[in-house]
């Protein structure tokens, strides 16, 4: 049961901020199952490995791959729903406890909450750019195979 109350909260998270965003109206469903697919990878993952970054990296290259495909299919920009699908796998809450930290002067702790941060923003932009890497690779061995 918990597993779909994470779906359904992600789903509805990403959906609003797709609205927020101003994603076009027939993207936004769109966008909140990209963002629930994306949070359910992260949410098994991390479940099973219990190692954060690993599912924030294979989350994110999930989200960012479906996002170039549904951009492909739907015509429409990749960044509506890849920014909108990374929105549940972004460590806000990590990042108010590291800074909450720093001003109460716990430094050990702040600085620990502040490398993972870190860590995980490093790792969302890391998939992001691997995902399109791939993409560029797919495209230029189909270019080749249609030449042949």
């Amino acid at each position: 049961m918990d597993i779909l109350a994470q779906v359904i909260t992600s789903f509805i998270a990403t959906g609003a901020f797709g609205i927020l965003f101003n994603a076009p109206k027939n993207t936004l469903v769109k966008c909140g199952l990209i963002g629930a697919g994306g949070w359910l990878v992260y949410y098994l993952v991390e479940g099973y490995y219990d190692d954060p970054v690993l599912g924030t990296l294979l989350a994110t290259v999930f989200i960012a791959v479906l996002s170039q495909e549904l951009a492909k299919l739907y015509k429409t920009p990749v960044i509506i729903f890849s920014v909108a699908g990374i929105i549940p796998l972004v460590p806000g809450g990590l990042a108010y406890n590291a800074m909450r930290n720093f001003v109460e002067e716990n430094y050990n702790t702040a600085l620990g909450s502040a490398a993972q941060v870190l860590m995980l923003a490093g790792t969302i932009a890391f998939g992001l750019v691997f995902s399109e890497v791939i993409n560029q690779v797919i495209r230029k061995i189909n270019e080749r195979k249609l030449k042949i």
